[in-house]
């Protein structure tokens, strides 16, 4: 366990509340900021964990700040601003960005955090709440390495793998490449049940087909249940977030003067799938979507 005793989270959301769980656990003193997009918390507070109604209240005396919300837009807004994180954070406090960011948006941050004083560790995760409950994540850490140091052991209490990449901003990067495969992926196995399904392919037959040769994969694990009987549980990403991620992914390329056709045509999927309304349908959903816009029976 860590030397670092007292924590403060912002963002109690499907992921993390699983983090706020398993550091608890762990015997860290942890506040959170109370928020209408929160999980259900009576379980966290029963752990011993304390509520705080404001930015100010949530960060004293924690010596990390843990942010976990769902992009580069909703960061800032922690961040930034009378009442944000930045006008509250004291000498030597680490920030721990757990979120899906824009790489621009994090160089912005970071260094927006070490001008305040503070220092800053951008530490975001694959894999699903039930294994971020399960403290079994995969977290992709960016920043300092003596910082580093500092907060994995609070990082290991949810982590079943960590991988460092570099200074700040290459957590990021490596997540929105992850999420690219596993997200381009699941597009693809969406656009592929549609066409076999109006072809008359037997979606068994195919899904073994699939699971026997290269099309074996952790997505299509994860998918297969809702193939078989409509169960989204192994994979409840939604589709509004995938866009994001991918809109993200296609940013970075941009940023690199990369060209990626595929992915943007893959956004665009998802994209036309929110606005016919699957912004908060799950990725394995994506399927009966396509099969509606194709006019499956």
């Amino acid at each position: 366990m860590s030397q670092i005793k007292q924590l403060a989270f912002i963002g109690i959301g499907m992921m993390g509340h699983g983090l706020s769980k398993n550091l608890l656990k762990q015997g860290y003193s942890l506040t959170f900021l109370d928020h209408p997009g929160n999980q259900p918390v009576d379980d966290l507070l029963e752990m011993g964990a304390t509520k705080a109604a404001t930015i100010a209240q949530t960060l004293a005396g924690a010596e990390v700040v843990f942010i976990c919300v769902t992009g580069s837009p909703e960061v800032e807004a922690v961040m930034y601003g009378e009442n944000g994180v930045l006008a509250h954070l004291s000498e030597g406090t680490i920030i721990v960005d757990a979120s899906t960011a824009e790489p621009k948006s994090t160089a912005k941050v970071s260094a927006a955090v070490e001008s305040a004083g503070g220092r800053y560790v951008d530490a975001p995760m694959t894999r699903t709440p039930k294994e971020a409950e399960e403290g079994r994540l995969n977290v992709l850490i960016g920043g300092d390495e003596e910082i580093i140091a500092l907060v994995r052991p609070l990082i290991e209490a949810y982590a079943e793998n960590i991988y460092v990449g570099g200074p700040a901003g290459s957590g990021h990067r490596l997540k929105l490449l992850h999420n690219y495969i596993s997200l381009g992926t699941s597009v693809m196995l969406a656009e592929a049940y549609c066409v076999a399904d109006k072809a008359g392919v037997d979606r068994e037959v195919f899904t073994e087909v699939l699971a026997s040769g290269g099309g074996q994969s952790v997505v299509l694990n994860r998918i297969i249940p809702f193939v078989e009987s409509g169960d989204d549980s192994s994979f409840r990403f939604s589709i509004s977030n995938a866009g994001k991620d991918l809109r993200y992914f296609t940013h970075m390329a941009e940023d690199e003067k990369v060209s990626v056709p595929v992915a943007g045509s893959m956004h665009q999927t998802l994209i036309t799938a929110v606005n016919i309304g699957g912004e908060n349908k799950s990725m394995p959903q994506l399927i009966d979507i396509l099969a509606e816009i194709n006019g499956n029976s």
